[in-house]
C-alpha cells in the first residue's frame, strides 16, 4: 500500500475549516501588505508547492520489468487489496530435489521457465477486496470451513478431489456474500512448480511432459514424496495473511 499524498494545507481540520480559511476574517479589510497577518490566518501556498508531487495521488505505475514480466491481474487502485484462499505446501529438500531435476529437463524444451517461490493449491481466484471487508471475509472464511478435515494432495490430486470440491464450495459462499468471482467451474487442484512469460503449451505437450512424467515416476520414493498433509487454509490479502486450522 503507498503512503497517503501531501496536500496543499497543514491543517488536520474538516473541509469546513478549510472553505472557512478562504473566507475574509472581519477585520482582515484595509491591512496593508507589510503587516503581519492576524493570528490564525492562513497564508497562501505557494505554487510551486503545490505542484511539487502533481500526479502522486494516481498510485505506482506498474512495471512489469521488475517482476520477471507479470503482469497484474487487475489494476492498482489505493485501498483495495487483492485476495486469494490457498492450502500452502510446505516443500521438504528431497522435493526440491525432484522439482531441480524437472525443471532442468523443461528448459530445454522451454528455455525462460522459472521455478515457483512458494507452493500452494488454490482455493480461489484473485480477487479484489476492500479494506475494511479484510476481516469480515477472514471471520466469514473460517465458520465456513471450521468443519473440515485435513487431506493428503499431490501434483494433481489424483484423490480426495471430492473433499477439495466441497471446500471450494464453501469459500464459494464467502465469495458470493462479498459479490466476488467464484473459483472455477470444475477445477483440476493442483501446485505449480514453474512459470514463465506467454503461452509455452506446445512446447510443453506432448513428448516434455511424458518425460518430466517418467522423472517423477523413477524418483525415489515419489509416491510419498508427493503427498502434504493439508493442516490449514491461508487467506492472503495484500500483505496479510490468515491461517485457518483444518481439523
Amino acid at each position: 500500500m503507498s503512503a497517503a499524498p501531501l496536500v496543499g494545507y497543514s491543517s488536520s481540520g474538516s473541509e469546513d475549516e478549510a472553505e472557512a480559511g478562504d473566507r475574509v476574517r472581519p477585520g482582515a479589510e484595509g491591512r496593508s501588505r507589510g503587516q503581519s497577518p492576524l493570528p490564525g490566518q492562513r497564508l497562501p501556498v505557494p505554487d510551486s508547492v503545490l505542484h511539487m508531487f502533481a500526479g502522486t495521488e494516481e498510485g505506482p505505475v506498474d512495471d512489469s520489468a521488475q517482476h520477471g514480466g507479470r503482469v497484474r491481474t487487475f489494476p492498482h487502485e489505493r485501498g483495495n487489496w487483492a485476495t486469494h484462499v490457498y492450502v500452502p505446501y510446505e516443500a521438504r529438500e528431497e522435493f526440491l530435489d525432484l522439482l531441480d531435476a524437472l525443471l532442468c529437463h523443461a528448459q530445454t524444451y522451454v528455455p525462460r521457465l522459472v521455478r515457483m517461490e512458494a507452493f500452494h493449491l488454490s482455493l480461489s481466484q484473485s480477487v479484489v477486496l476492500r479494506h475494511h471487508w479484510i476481516l469480515p471475509f477472514v471471520q466469514a472464511l473460517k465458520d465456513r470451513v471450521a468443519s473440515f478435515q485435513r487431506t493428503f494432495v499431490g501434483l494433481e490430486v489424483t484423490s480426495g478431489h471430492a473433499h477439495f470440491l466441497d471446500l471450494v464450495a464453501e469459500v464459494d459462499r464467502v465469495m458470493e456474500e462479498f459479490d466476488l468471482s467464484t473459483f472455477y467451474q470444475d477445477p483440476s487442484f493442483h501446485i505449480s512448480l514453474a512459470w514463465c512469460v506467454g503461452d509455452a503449451r506446445l512446447q510443453m505437450e506432448g513428448p516434455c511432459l511424458q518425460e518430466l512424467q517418467g522423472i517423477v515416476d523413477e524418483f525415489e520414493d515419489s509416491e510419498m514424496l508427493l503427498r502434504a498433509y493439508a493442516e490449514q487454509i491461508r487467506c492472503k490479502s495484500g500483505n496479510k495473511f490468515f491461517s485457518m486450522p483444518l481439523k
